[in-house]
């Protein structure tokens, strides 16, 4: 199965079990203390701290998602800036059972995924807080694997740290781990969780791709390992308690299913291949790019990954009404603008690009998302402005970079870069590295203060003026 299909399937099975299908958010959120939309539960955290929702207890979706701060991850096989979430939500009415039974046999029946490289993990517990071990969880995934033939296992491993040192051991399937991998929060961890929110365990389930494909460098292998082998490609949140302003936890009075998929990554499962841009979603933008820089994605994955996935997150940003600036949601768009721009230098793509990547994710979105084709050239217009303005502030800044080559960049040197030529300044410092270019440790210290410095004498330049000049 594509991604459409899969896509498709998985609503198809939701809106079968009773849920309701609604519109996805825009991926800049009504909130104004987070700048995108990360995950298909925002929108709906006042519907699971008990508010009613009049479309029903029961909602399912496929949310774009953009997580600017997985940026520095982008190059890898499996981590993108923006994705898709395919999302279900109980708000009180089924809980863990019909929710473990039911992705078991989305993942086995419907994608075809092989039970036997299925892994899962639940909540250890934590004393301290009075939080029991997610024992119900374990018990209704030895369930789902029993009727695939599979004695499922059970390990305690605790932290990711401590499963780098065991490994996993013959039959075992269904992992423990602490707080640090199995309890969500909109903080992270069970020790951040935010005073008022819904939070929980959560059990994760994980694509086994084969021993070859694991990095011994991160320890031996398990489901939270760094090591390749294994993909998350789903979490079940069992939202049933809320942080009290004392640091305790109390339950709520209906219990709650957040779920997510993430859409690429099940795609990638269901080829059996650990990397998601080889899937029907990102694998026609890595065609394009091979094509118009006359190199291979096999001698080039990295930078070609970077660009695909920064044009396809500034593209669905547009889509929603942003435009580069440099402020927020604007900044971080054109900084994966402009960065898409120079990983395409460095592997040769000098000339436009944006264009033929931004009409082929027209027809890949069309279907799923219509407002992709009907905002087309108005976005492409705003993308294409954008690149050609960049590709001259590269040449400028470039050339400017070379000439201090030999040397190691002080916080003065990347300020006047970015001050005189508009170079960015960690573009400065991405290409540094890729030049060989040495860069101060301290740098950074040095280029706040003349930043800082700058911002003062723009103030008072503009003081003056609104004294001096006449009414």
């Amino acid at each position: 199965m594509d991604a459409d299909a899969i896509r498709s399937a998985f609503l198809s099975l939701m809106e079968s079990t009773g849920h309701e299908r609604i519109q996805r958010s825009s991926l800049i959120p009504a909130d104004p203390t987070t700048l995108f939309t990360g995950s298909g539960m925002q929108a709906l955290l006042p519907h699971l701290l008990g508010e009613p929702d009049p479309r029903g207890t029961r909602l399912t979706d496929s949310q774009p998602c953009l997580r600017a701060q997985d940026i520095g991850e982008v190059g890898d096989n499996r981590h993108t800036t923006f994705f898709e979430m395919l999302g279900n939500w109980s708000l009180g009415d089924y809980f863990k059972q019909h929710q473990i039974e039911t992705f078991f046999r989305f993942l086995t029946d419907v994608v075809g995924l092989d039970a036997h490289r299925l892994y899962v993990t639940c909540f250890i517990g934590d004393r301290a807080h009075n939080l029991p071990r997610d024992d119900e969880a374990a018990s209704i995934w030895q369930q789902a694997f029993a009727s695939n033939g599979i004695d499922a296992g059970i390990a305690e491993i605790g932290s990711a740290a401590a499963g780098d040192r065991r490994g996993i051991a013959d039959g075992e399937r269904i992992f423990f781990y602490d707080s640090d991998e199995n309890w969500w929060s909109r903080g992270g961890n069970l020790s951040s969780t935010p005073a008022g929110d819904p939070c929980g365990p959560d059990s994760e389930v994980f694509y086994d791709f084969g021993p070859g494909h694991h990095d011994a460098s991160y320890g031996l292998p398990h489901p939270a390992s760094e090591g390749g082998r294994f993909l998350e490609i789903g979490n079940q949140v069992f939202m049933q308690y809320r942080r009290e302003e004392d640091g305790t936890f109390s339950p709520l009075e209906k219990k709650n299913v957040d779920f997510g998929g993430g859409l690429e990554r099940i795609a990638a499962a269901a080829l059996g291949v650990p990397d998601v841009f080889g899937g029907s979603l990102l694998a026609p933008l890595i065609r394009i790019v091979e094509d118009l820089s006359n190199t291979s994605y096999a001698k080039n994955p990295g930078p070609m990954r970077i660009v695909v996935d920064h044009v396809r997150g500034a593209y669905f940003l547009a889509i929603d009404g942003v435009r580069p600036g440099n402020k927020s949601q604007g900044y971080v768009m054109r900084r994966l603008i402009r960065r898409a721009i120079t990983m395409a230098r460095s592997i040769g793509l000098r000339g436009e690009f944006v264009a033929p990547l931004v009409i082929q994710l027209g027809t890949l979105y069309a279907d799923a998302y219509p407002e992709t084709a009907t905002r087309g050239e108005e976005v492409l217009d705003s993308l294409l402005r954008e690149e050609r303005a960049f590709h001259r502030t590269l040449d400028s800044g470039l050339r400017a970079l070379r000439q201090l080559e030999g040397r190691t960049l002080s916080g003065k040197d990347i300020f006047t870069l970015s001050d005189t030529f508009g170079f960015p300044h960690e573009i400065t410092i991405e290409e540094s590295r890729r030049l060989g270019i040495a860069v101060s440790e301290d740098w950074e210290i040095d280029f706040e203060r003349r930043l800082m410095d700058q911002k003062e004498r723009s103030r008072g330049s503009s003081h003056l003026g609104a004294n001096t000049t006449p009414s």
